[in-house]
This record gives structure tokens, C-alpha cells and sequence, in this order.
């Protein structure tokens, strides 16, 4: 069995593999229409901890939820209670595994404005 050449390793990484274990990530699904209207959030990770912030600018009310994969097969994956950001909300989510941090993104579920 052959040994990938540092070529083909580095364009794997150029295909969008993350460059080290940990990812944070909220990006729609390729043939998902993209939504402009939803909160605006960032994740922080910090040892086994995952943070994130989010604050919507816009008059519709979007439900966020943190999700966390940790990255020891023992540890329990978490996902977070939906949590409604308001117009002009900030709101900050935090789950945490036992020992690294294997994936951490946020969902949105958005609701048009209301008149």
C-alpha cells in the first residue's frame, strides 16, 4: 500500500479539510437557499468548552442551537435547547465535552418578521 505524496495531501487540505481536529462551522447545505435574515454568531473554543455568540440585527426572530461533537468515542455529543434571539438580541450558548472539542457549529431556524 502506497503512502499519499505531500501533493495529494495538500490538496486535500485545499479542498476544504480542516487543517487541525477542531472545526467551527455554520454554513447552509450547498443546494440550501441561503437565508440573509438570521442572527449573526461566532463560536469560541476554548480547551473542552464551546461558546457561542450570536446577535441578531434583524426585526425576525431567529432560533439558534449550539451543537458540539466531542472528539473521544466515549464522550457525549451535546446539542443545545433551541434559544429565540429577538430583534437586536444577543444571546451566548455554551456546551462543553469531557476532553476535546471535536466539531462545534450552529443552527438556525429563522421566522419572518412580524408586521
Amino acid at each position: 500500500m502506497a503512502l499519499p505524496t505531500t501533493a495529494a495531501l495538500l490538496a486535500g487540505l485545499g479542498a476544504g479539510l480542516p487543517a487541525t481536529g477542531v472545526q467551527a462551522a455554520e454554513k447552509p447545505a450547498p443546494d440550501a437557499p441561503r437565508n440573509p435574515h438570521i442572527a449573526s454568531c461566532r463560536t469560541d473554543i476554548e480547551g473542552s468548552r464551546v461558546t457561542a455568540f450570536c446577535h441578531n440585527p434583524y426585526p425576525g426572530v431567529d432560533r439558534v442551537r449550539l451543537h458540539v461533537e466531542c472528539a473521544r468515542w466515549w464522550d457525549i455529543d451535546t446539542d443545545s435547547a433551541p434559544v429565540e434571539v429577538g430583534p437586536t438580541a444577543y444571546v451566548e450558548l455554551t456546551q462543553r465535552c469531557w476532553k476535546e472539542v471535536g466539531n462545534a457549529w450552529i443552527s438556525h431556524q429563522p421566522e419572518p418578521a412580524r408586521p
